[in-house]
C-alpha cells in the first residue's frame, strides 16, 4: 500500500477483485433507495430537529410547548415539524383547536440512540 498526502491508502497495483465486485453488485441497494436513505439522514443533520425529537421522546406536545421548551418561536418550530412530518419521523393528531405531535414510531428513537452510541465510541 502507498499513502497519499491526506493519509488515505491507495493500492500500488490496480488489481480488480471480480469476486468482491460481484458480491457488491448483488447486494447494494438500488440507486433510488440509496438516494432516499441519504435524504433521510440529511433530516438528522439539523440540531434543532434533533432537539425537537428529544422532546418528543418524552411526551406528545403541541407547538407552543415545543417553542417554550426549546426557547424558539412557534414559527421556527412549525417549520421544522413540517420537515419532520414530511419525512415520516413525526406524526400529529388534532384535539379540538390544538394539534399534538409525537414520534412516528420507535425507529426514530433507535436511529438517534445508535447515532449516540457511535459518537461515544472510543
Amino acid at each position: 500500500m502507498e499513502k497519499k498526502a491526506n493519509d488515505v491508502e491507495i493500492c500500488e497495483s490496480c488489481e480488480v477483485h471480480e469476486n468482491l465486485l460481484k458480491i457488491v453488485n448483488e447486494t447494494i441497494p438500488a440507486e433510488t433507495e440509496l438516494y432516499d436513505l441519504a435524504e433521510l439522514f440529511k433530516i438528522f443533520g439539523d440540531s434543532t430537529r434533533i432537539r425537537i425529537l428529544y422532546v418528543l421522546f418524552e411526551a406528545e406536545v403541541c407547538v407552543c410547548d415545543l417553542a417554550e421548551a426549546l426557547n424558539m418561536t412557534q414559527s421556527a418550530i412549525s417549520h421544522q415539524l413540517r420537515i419532520l412530518k414530511q419525512n415520516k419521523l413525526v406524526k400529529s393528531r388534532r384535539e379540538g383547536k390544538s394539534v399534538f405531535y409525537s414520534l412516528a414510531d420507535d425507529h426514530v428513537r433507535t436511529i438517534i440512540d445508535q447515532g449516540r452510541e457511535h459518537i461515544e465510541e472510543d
